[in-house]
Protein backbone atom coordinates (compact mmCIF):
# COMPACT_ATOMS: atom_id res chain seq x y z
CA UNK A 1 0.00 0.00 0.00
CA UNK A 2 1.22 3.35 -0.99
CA UNK A 3 0.98 6.64 1.21
CA UNK A 4 1.13 9.92 1.42
CA UNK A 5 0.80 12.02 4.42
CA UNK A 6 0.10 15.96 4.73
CA UNK A 7 -0.16 17.90 8.08
CA UNK A 8 -1.45 21.31 9.14
CA UNK A 9 -2.57 22.49 12.34
CA UNK A 10 -5.85 24.50 13.77
CA UNK A 11 -6.06 26.81 17.09
CA UNK A 12 -9.88 26.34 18.36
CA UNK A 13 -11.67 26.67 21.70
CA UNK A 14 -14.39 24.29 22.64
CA UNK A 15 -16.52 23.01 25.89
CA UNK A 16 -17.56 19.69 26.39
CA UNK A 17 -21.47 18.59 28.05
CA UNK A 18 -20.69 15.43 30.94
CA UNK A 19 -19.31 14.79 33.68
CA UNK A 20 -16.65 12.55 32.01
CA UNK A 21 -14.94 15.35 30.81
CA UNK A 22 -14.53 17.11 34.28
CA UNK A 23 -12.78 20.25 33.76
CA UNK A 24 -12.93 20.29 30.08
CA UNK A 25 -16.60 20.85 30.82
CA UNK A 26 -14.92 24.46 30.41
CA UNK A 27 -14.69 26.54 27.83
CA UNK A 28 -10.94 25.94 26.89
CA UNK A 29 -8.50 26.13 24.04
CA UNK A 30 -6.62 23.34 22.09
CA UNK A 31 -3.96 23.24 19.24
CA UNK A 32 -4.00 20.16 17.18
CA UNK A 33 -1.75 19.06 14.72
CA UNK A 34 -3.61 17.10 12.06
CA UNK A 35 -2.13 14.87 9.89
CA UNK A 36 -3.97 13.09 7.24
CA UNK A 37 -2.58 9.88 5.30
CA UNK A 38 -3.97 8.90 1.59
CA UNK A 39 -3.67 5.35 0.42
CA UNK A 40 -4.02 3.69 -2.64
CA UNK A 41 -3.02 0.15 -3.87
CA UNK A 42 -0.91 1.70 -7.32
CA UNK A 43 0.59 4.78 -8.25
CA UNK A 44 -1.21 6.73 -11.17
CA UNK A 45 0.68 7.29 -13.96
CA UNK A 46 2.60 10.24 -12.27
CA UNK A 47 4.10 7.55 -10.07
CA UNK A 48 2.09 9.16 -7.19
CA UNK A 49 -0.45 8.23 -4.90
CA UNK A 50 -2.30 12.15 -4.96
CA UNK A 51 -1.56 14.96 -5.75
CA UNK A 52 0.02 16.57 -2.39
CA UNK A 53 -0.33 20.65 -3.48
CA UNK A 54 -3.78 19.43 -3.75
CA UNK A 55 -4.19 17.42 -0.70
CA UNK A 56 -2.55 20.05 1.36
CA UNK A 57 -4.61 22.92 -0.01
CA UNK A 58 -7.91 20.10 1.02
CA UNK A 59 -6.84 19.97 4.54
CA UNK A 60 -5.81 24.37 4.38
CA UNK A 61 -9.57 24.36 3.14
CA UNK A 62 -11.13 22.20 5.52
CA UNK A 63 -9.40 23.47 8.86
CA UNK A 64 -9.53 27.68 7.88
CA UNK A 65 -13.55 27.99 8.85
CA UNK A 66 -12.41 26.33 12.58
CA UNK A 67 -9.14 28.72 12.92
CA UNK A 68 -9.56 30.56 16.34
CA UNK A 69 -13.18 30.15 16.64
CA UNK A 70 -15.13 28.83 19.46
CA UNK A 71 -16.29 25.68 17.63
CA UNK A 72 -19.40 25.35 20.69
CA UNK A 73 -20.48 28.89 18.76
CA UNK A 74 -20.47 27.34 14.54
CA UNK A 75 -23.59 26.00 13.48
CA UNK A 76 -22.04 22.63 12.00
CA UNK A 77 -21.34 21.88 15.60
CA UNK A 78 -24.49 23.09 17.27
CA UNK A 79 -25.52 20.69 20.05
CA UNK A 80 -22.69 18.22 19.79
CA UNK A 81 -19.25 17.36 21.52
CA UNK A 82 -16.17 18.08 19.57
CA UNK A 83 -13.96 15.70 20.74
CA UNK A 84 -10.99 14.90 19.07
CA UNK A 85 -12.38 11.38 17.80
CA UNK A 86 -16.06 13.49 16.47
CA UNK A 87 -13.37 16.07 14.78
CA UNK A 88 -10.81 13.26 13.18
CA UNK A 89 -14.14 12.04 11.25
CA UNK A 90 -15.47 15.51 10.38
CA UNK A 91 -12.07 16.09 8.93
CA UNK A 92 -12.33 12.79 6.90
CA UNK A 93 -15.94 13.66 5.64
CA UNK A 94 -14.76 16.76 4.34
CA UNK A 95 -11.48 15.24 2.63
CA UNK A 96 -13.50 12.48 1.40
CA UNK A 97 -16.00 15.27 -0.03
CA UNK A 98 -13.07 16.47 -1.99
CA UNK A 99 -11.85 12.86 -3.31
CA UNK A 100 -15.27 12.19 -4.48
CA UNK A 101 -15.55 15.64 -6.39
CA UNK A 102 -12.03 15.24 -7.85
CA UNK A 103 -10.44 18.28 -5.93
CA UNK A 104 -7.35 16.07 -5.45
CA UNK A 105 -6.54 15.59 -8.49
CA UNK A 106 -6.90 11.43 -8.78
CA UNK A 107 -10.28 10.10 -8.73
CA UNK A 108 -11.34 8.73 -5.18
CA UNK A 109 -12.23 5.65 -6.98
CA UNK A 110 -8.17 4.86 -6.84
CA UNK A 111 -7.70 5.62 -3.49
CA UNK A 112 -7.88 2.87 -1.06
CA UNK A 113 -8.44 4.72 2.26
CA UNK A 114 -7.81 7.94 3.65
CA UNK A 115 -6.67 8.37 7.96
CA UNK A 116 -7.24 11.11 9.73
CA UNK A 117 -5.11 12.13 12.82
CA UNK A 118 -5.41 14.55 15.46
CA UNK A 119 -2.72 14.94 17.79
CA UNK A 120 -3.88 17.05 20.92
CA UNK A 121 -0.36 16.85 22.53
CA UNK A 122 3.27 14.94 22.18
CA UNK A 123 1.46 12.10 24.20
CA UNK A 124 -2.45 12.32 23.08
CA UNK A 125 -4.37 11.64 19.80
CA UNK A 126 -7.28 10.18 18.14
CA UNK A 127 -8.56 9.77 14.74
CA UNK A 128 -10.69 7.89 12.11
CA UNK A 129 -9.62 5.56 8.97
CA UNK A 130 -12.25 5.22 6.17
CA UNK A 131 -12.88 3.37 2.45
CA UNK A 132 -13.29 5.83 0.18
Amino acid sequence: MFTVTVRDHVMIAHSFRGALFGPAQALHGATYVIDVTFRAETLDPNGVVIDIGAAHQALKDTLSPWAYSNLDELPEFAGVNTTTEFLAKAVFDKLATAARTGSLGRPASELASIEVVLNESHVASAGYTGSL
